[in-house]
């Protein structure tokens, strides 16, 4: 449903690209969520929390970290989160779809952004009850701009992961993991150095992660993610096992790696 409603958001932000001034504008929210959630009810979620600098130093690389408080009953029952950024081109930065095995959900990742603005997390429960967190940044230039280099090298690179286990582990309780994937995360908004022509957009579009075959995680990213897509969170592993992740981008290439979880 959401890539329905992706299309719609793209033209209602149209309208901001002739704004000459940085600063959030809390007026873009209201277009933002009806573009993708239409008329659905949301409520404002404390549960919902962020880490996040005030200022970025780039804006082609904001870190953000994100936590569910599950001691709350509306907190326990979310299953998707998505990640939006009301002033980007695109806003959808990255949809995380959650289990169980995740535990109380903390995550860090790192994100795109064009101008200052406000981020939102929304929660949905499998009930499709909306849950709204949010918080400001100010950061500019991550989405558009030039690049250079040899672009069949670096579509060549692309795709090595780096998958990691803290240790030592315990098992039955929350341990994190880390997750690295090379990839230019090009837009379709940057121009190339020389040509000045629009590179075309190249990214990762989905990640699987699971324990022993049994999902953990999966999340469809958006070029509202960073360069090189980056994720530490934790999850619960009851007894030895392997953590696996299949990532695939939009060029249809799937990129795999695993990782052995023990004492």
């Amino acid at each position: 449903m959401l890539k329905r409603y992706l299309i719609v958001g793209c033209i209602y932000l149209i309208a901001f690209s002739n704004n000459t001034y940085a600063e959030s504008d809390p007026s873009k929210w209201p277009l933002v969520k009806e573009a993708f959630f239409a008329q659905r009810p949301m409520a404002e979620a404390p549960f919902i929390t962020f880490v996040a600098p005030r200022r970025a130093e780039s804006g082609a690389q904001v870190p953000l970290e994100i936590s569910i408080d599950q001691t709350q009953a509306d907190a326990n029952a979310i299953k998707t989160l998505y990640i939006l950024v009301d002033s980007n081109p695109i806003p959808l930065a990255a949809t995380y779809h959650l289990t169980d095995k995740l535990g109380k959900f903390k995550l860090a990742t790192r994100i795109r952004m064009e101008m200052d603005s406000y981020i939102r997390a929304v929660g949905e429960t499998a009930d499709g009850k909306l849950f709204l967190g949010s918080v400001e940044i100010r950061a500019a230039g991550g989405c558009g701009g030039t690049v250079d280099g040899d672009e069949n090298a670096i579509r060549a690179a692309a795709g090595k992961i780096k998958l990691n286990v803290e240790s030592p582990v315990k098992f039955g309780d929350a341990t994190p993991a880390t997750f690295i994937i090379k990839h230019p995360m090009r837009t379709g908004l940057q121009r190339d150095l020389v040509s000045q022509g629009f590179v075309p957009a190249f990214y990762i579009q989905k990640a699987a992660f699971t324990f022993n075959n049994e999902p953990v995680m999966n999340v469809d990213f958006g070029v509202g993610t960073s360069e090189d897509p980056y994720l530490r969170f934790n999850f619960i592993p009851s007894a030895p096992g392997v953590l696996a992740v299949k990532a695939f981008d939009n060029d249809g290439k799937e990129f795999n790696h695993q990782t052995e979880v023990r004492n």
